[in-house]
């Protein structure tokens, strides 16, 4: 974390010890295990489906149930940050992580396969929105866009190197390998994360203390947060995002495959160009936002997003998708961060609940995204699947543009 990171985490308590440096770029390697194991099935879909004799639309159910149970699992996780510290419940998710990640490894059967990717999208579901989280209660808002983007560099890492080790697992026939990578990484990861949260100052380890039976007292919470307008707006966005891009974006390395021969180590290659887009946009960030606005972020992301899925899906070479997946990849950071960011200010007496239910929608609609497109696949291919994905995007990013100005036109006047 640079040093004007930690100097922005401690004017929010200016009486309080300083957080330890290594505090986000901790989170951040936990963000890196978070995108490996959500992508990492991307580029095996041929592979897997050869292997256990089923569909290419059926092996895309090891992201469709990975999405459902991370989906799903955001509404505990929130509450359950809030309760008892967010930092102290991503070292226990990571360590079980660990272990849901050894079972997806350890799977003898496909039906084994998806109960363990199940069980990994539920333990995975508290990482990222927790995270961001905790830098939101942590860090001004007025700092928060370009550290959550620094943040993200280890998600961003983690999706591009899924990708890559995916497609390299899938041409060597050992998909299984991965899995028992990721397992080492988390487990390292979380015991670094308890070692450090025993060192935090007590403001960043912050509870909150609720009376009342578990279940009926969050969805007690979760009715509060979507008493505002403004967060409907931005769950309902965040999840038509997710259906949208994440509905094409895991058929790209499928695509390239079969339609241009690539090997699945060149199709996951492509596709990794996608995380250097949001790196290139993590290290611009602050420039960004000040040149553009949330509302020119939105609006360009989407534009980039949409140009780059169309683009890949009816061209004629592949070499289209080198440049395709690096401007999908900064588009797609520009708009979902932007996003985030709202986020984290639906609800700040009650973060972790609300940054958890952007998280839950954000992934609820890639599940209903990926599975729906895997049922259409088969009728549409993978071209139809990746410019419908693009034309849905950009309808998205254009509507809640439009919002956004609307919002920064009121805060100027």
């Amino acid at each position: 974390m640079k040093q004007s990171d930690a100097q922005s985490i401690n004017t929010t308590h200016p009486a309080e010890p300083a957080i330890p440096r290594v505090a986000v770029p901790l989170l951040s390697f936990a963000a890196f295990g978070s995108g490996i194991i959500l992508r990492v099935t991307d580029p095996m879909l041929p592979q897997l489906a050869s292997e256990f004799a089923v569909s290419l639309g059926d092996a895309s159910l090891v992201i469709t149930v990975f999405s459902i149970s991370y989906g799903f699992s955001q509404l505990l996780f929130g509450p359950l940050g809030d309760r008892y510290g967010k930092y102290f419940v991503i070292a226990c998710a990571s360590v079980a992580c660990a272990l849901t990640a050894l079972l997806c490894g350890l799977a003898p059967g496909f039906s084994w396969l998806l109960g363990a990717r199940l069980l990994s999208g539920a333990t995975a579901a508290a990482l990222i929105p927790l995270a961001m989280a905790w830098i939101g209660d942590v860090i001004p808002y007025q700092d928060r866009q370009p550290v959550l983007a620094r943040f993200l560099i280890g998600q961003i890492l983690g999706l591009a190197t899924g990708v890559l080790v995916g497609g390299l697992a899938a041409d060597v026939q050992n998909w299984r390998l991965p899995f028992f990578m990721v397992a080492i990484i988390f487990a390292v990861v979380g015991a670094a994360l308890f070692m450090l949260n025993r060192r935090l100052p007590v403001h960043a380890r912050q509870t909150r203390r609720v009376e009342g039976a578990a279940i009926p007292r969050m969805i007690g919470e979760f009715r509060q947060i979507l008493q505002s307008a403004w967060a409907r707006r931005i769950l309902l966005t965040v999840f038509l995002e997710g259906a949208f891009l994440y509905g094409a974006f895991a058929f790209i390395a499928s695509h390239l495959h079969h339609t241009f021969g690539l090997s699945l180590t060149a199709s996951g290659a492509m596709v990794m160009l996608f995380g250097l887009g949001g790196f290139v946009f993590a290290l611009l960030s602050r420039l960004m936002v000040q040149r553009l606005g949330e509302a020119g972020l939105s609006r360009w992301g989407g534009v980039f997003l949409a140009a780059s899925l169309i683009g890949i899906g009816i061209a004629s070479a592949w070499w289209v998708a080198i440049v395709g997946c690096f401007i999908a990849g900064l588009g797609f950071y520009m708009l979902h961060n932007t996003l985030q960011i709202n986020a984290t200010q639906m609800a700040p007496e009650r973060r972790g609940a609300a940054v958890s239910a952007f998280a839950s929608c954000f992934f609820l609609g890639q599940s209903l995204g990926v599975g729906l497109a895997g049922v259409l696949v088969e009728y549409l291919g993978t071209s139809n699947i990746l410019v419908a994905g693009g034309l849905g995007v950009l309808a998205v990013s254009i509507s809640i543009s439009i919002k956004l100005a609307k919002k920064e036109g009121q805060a100027s006047s």
